[in-house]
């Protein structure tokens, strides 16, 4: 480690940007050199009478810079001399990768996955496969160019909510839902064109816009999702595309978007000639009753769930169901976004889903998030969360003086991964929500999820001290 202490008496603004100033001209004067590891936060706000959450973000107003690159669990590292060592170093990972490192560090409790929880359907799916490999051994060993009928009608079946089903005709097989709305907005938006998103939200879809050239713009929230108000306030000014939006199961707040608002966000996007993407992977697992956009607007709404949350993450089966002019649209987007469709893939999350196979790993998965659910109320009483019996991820708000980012790295050193809020947040804004997303779904044994929670109600019991640390 780098024994470095910046003078706060030179430059003007706010201490944090002084301190990033300070190690930016450390950096460019050859003072820090590449690959040198800056001072712990902890060490560096005590040599600096400063808090954690000054250092905090110094640090990542340098990572914003493409000065240094975070390695979770080992430090803050100048840029360059260490690239090897650490993928997320380089400009492009640290401006898209958000506050998850690249490669997570082994040995770790993986509460910042929500993955299907494992409960034996490796065993199906591979009886599955084996059938397929069986009656297919020339499809699966050239291209995929046709999409099968059966592909489509397991898409409609499982997008299915209520008496309500899209048309087969319009539904499309993807690689996994984020797969699905590149390929969406590929289809409806171009280069410079805006796509509208919550504060917080599925923010690698925000990422995967940025990267292939597209704007984000922020519409605002409340504990029930997206502002109406708001939404046709960013509609009137800036004049985006299309908006992206998880109505039901909201990730990573949990909420539903009551009708009344899901009406009211159609009538603004008509009027303002706006698509909306409906992220229904968390709201197909809720099955809340209350009609989707695509329900409500067949004609202007493209609605995608799948596998990975439910039955088989490693699947990456998912559909999307677009407006009837636009499905042949999509699919070639599809292909040219991804290279392809395999049709292993699509062969397999459609036999899952028309055998009846996926409804039933789906009940043992959701039985199961139920009683683990209902464990992590009972482990956090007392905290301010909110969850659903039928979701994998709880938002916990953090008691004072808990800052999200410090946390994070609290539970870090209790050998427990977990998302700050900042993983959430599609594009910067000033907005500070005090929460942080646990998921508990990772592992078949259940025991070693409430260890975990265990590990997080204590955490919430003592106060930040250092860098992560707790007394």
């Amino acid at each position: 480690m780098t024994h470095w202490l910046p003078d706060l008496k030179a430059g003007t603004g706010p201490l944090y940007v002084r301190i990033a100033d300070a190690a930016e001209t450390a950096i460019k004067t050859g003072a820090l050199a590449d690959g040198a590891k800056l001072p712990p936060h902890r060490d560096l706000a005590y040599d600096l009478k400063v808090t954690i959450g000054t250092i905090t973000r110094a640090y990542a107003l340098l990572r914003e810079r493409g000065l240094v690159s975070g390695e979770v669990g080992r430090g803050t590292y100048v840029q360059g001399g260490r690239r090897d060592a650490s993928p997320a170093g380089d400009p492009l990972t640290s401006a898209y990768g958000g506050t998850r490192a690249l490669v997570p560090p082994s040995g770790k409790l993986r509460f910042d996955t929500t993955a299907a929880v494992d409960v034996g359907q490796a065993e199906i799916i591979g009886r599955v496969m084996m059938e397929i490999a069986t009656e297919h051994p020339s499809e699966i060993s050239s291209y995929t160019r046709t999409v099968s009928p059966d592909w489509a009608e397991a898409g409609r079946r499982w997008l299915a909510q209520g008496g309500w089903a899209p048309d087969p005709e319009t539904v499309l097989p993807q690689l996994g839902v984020h797969a699905g709305v590149n390929a969406v907005m590929a289809a409806v938006t171009g280069p410079g064109d805006r796509l509208v998103c919550e504060h917080l939200t599925y923010s690698q879809v925000a990422r995967s816009a940025t990267l292939m050239g597209r704007r984000i713009v922020l519409a605002d929230m409340d504990e029930q999702g997206v502002l109406p108000e708001d939404f046709e306030r960013v509609c009137a000014r800036e004049h985006p595309k299309a908006a992206f939006i998880m109505t039901s199961g909201q990730n990573p707040t949990t909420s539903c978007l009551p009708l009344s608002r899901r009406k009211d966000i159609i009538d603004i996007a008509r009027r303002h000639n706006v698509w909306l993407i409906e992220d229904y992977l968390y709201g197909g697992m809720i099955a809340d009753g209350i009609p989707t956009l695509a329900e409500l607007a067949p004609d202007r709404t493209f609605i995608l769930n799948g596998l990975s949350k439910s039955v088989a993450a490693g699947v990456r089966g998912a559909w999307v169901a677009c407006p009837p002019h636009m499905a042949q649209r999509v699919r070639l987007t599809q292909k040219l976004v991804s290279g392809g469709l395999p049709f292993l893939l699509a062969e397999l999350s459609a036999r899952l889903v028309l055998s009846g196979a996926a409804e039933e790993i789906r009940d043992r998965v959701l039985t199961e998030l139920a009683e683990r659910e209902a464990a992590a109320r009972r482990l956090l009483a007392g905290q301010q969360f909110r969850s659903h019996p039928r979701l994998p991820f709880l938002w916990l708000k953090l008691p004072e003086p808990w800052l999200s980012g410090t946390f994070k790295q609290a539970a870090l050193d209790q050998n427990v991964l977990i998302d700050d809020e900042d993983e959430f947040k599609a594009a910067r804004t000033d907005r500070v929500f005090h929460h942080v997303r646990i998921g508990f779904s990772e592992g078949r044994d259940r025991q070693i999820s409430l260890g975990g929670l265990e590990t997080i109600g204590r955490i919430l019991h003592q106060a930040p001290s250092g860098e992560g640390a707790v007394i």
